[in-house]
């Protein structure tokens, strides 16, 4: 009977990621030199800088860019620690993505700015689509993908992971997620999820790849987490709880302001170990203020 009774309260409560208000707010990975990276961002890829924050007590700077402002859009937070000039990016982390509407002449002021191309512009393979793929000073990979106007130009964050089914569950329990698409490509022994809250050309959405027959991925040092919007921290925390306990993964903060701060967040491992950091909506707002 207690087992009954406890059932209802968790079927509720599995129920609150998808009522909740939720967007990807930003994306965060250590750099080795701050200003190299903002003047590749800026005049290479288009962005702006945001903002910066200079941290000395603890060592470390971050700058904030992006396409329009952190209160709508989806952002990268840079992060500098004080005398690390280099990172291990590890192989299971696999590349941001930017929208454009002319791949060809991104590719071309990336080249001007001393970028990396690594895939030249033009159509995938079997396909109409038109993509490039560069990497910035420190090997963070971009794929620029041309489409029409859109509200995310930085519209994708691409990580590997082991089991694809197991991932697709995770984030539609413990974040709400909807699945919006799945890609299967037997010849380059891959399939692909694609996740997020909203439609994909309007909406930043995260990219899961598994690659057949490989279960495990080294993290590296360099790429940290992705952040995500929620109206009820404590709430929220309870849910990835639950789910952890079915999928696998660990709660690493448990929900609570953060000293000197004060916004409230909480933050957790999904099954192949990538962070998820959740930041109380109204918090972030007054944060930005």
């Amino acid at each position: 009977m207690a087992e009954a009774e406890a059932a209802v309260p968790n079927a509720e409560l599995l129920e609150w990621p998808k009522k909740d208000k939720r967007r990807f707010l930003h994306a965060v990975y250590r750099v080795g030199d701050l200003d190299r990276t903002i003047e590749f961002y800026t005049k290479g890829l288009g962005m702006k800088l945001l903002r910066k924050r200079d941290i000395p007590e603890e060592k470390y700077s971050n700058a904030f860019l992006g396409f329009g402002p952190e209160e709508s859009h989806f952002v990268l937070e840079l992060t500098y620690n004080y005398g690390v000039d280099k990172y291990d990016i590890g192989e299971g982390f696999g590349h941001f993505a930017i929208a454009t509407e002319d791949v060809y002449k991104l590719v071309e002021n990336v080249r001007a700015t001393g970028g990396n191309v690594s895939r030249e512009p033009g159509p995938v393979k079997g396909g109409k689509s038109v993509i490039a793929f560069v990497k910035d000073p420190d090997g963070y990979a971009f794929e620029l993908i041309q489409r029409g106007p859109t509200p995310a130009p930085l519209c994708q964050v691409m990580l590997r992971v082991g089991d694809l089914e197991r991932a697709i569950k995770f984030y539609e329990k413990a974040l709400g997620m909807q699945l919006l698409r799945t890609v299967d490509r037997p010849e380059y022994k891959y399939t692909l999820a694609m996740m997020g809250y909203g439609p994909e050309l309007e909406n930043t959405v995260l990219e899961l790849t598994y690659n057949y027959g490989v279960t495990e991925y080294t993290k590296g040092n360099a790429y940290a987490q992705v952040a995500i919007g929620t109206d009820d921290v404590y709430k929220s925390a309870e849910v990835v709880n639950l789910v952890t306990q079915e999928l696998g993964g660990k709660i690493t903060r448990q929900p609570g302001p953060i000293p000197g701060i004060n916004t409230k967040i909480t933050s957790f491992l999904d099954p192949d170990g990538w962070k998820t950091v959740l930041v109380d909506n109204e918090d972030f707002l007054k944060e930005l203020q």
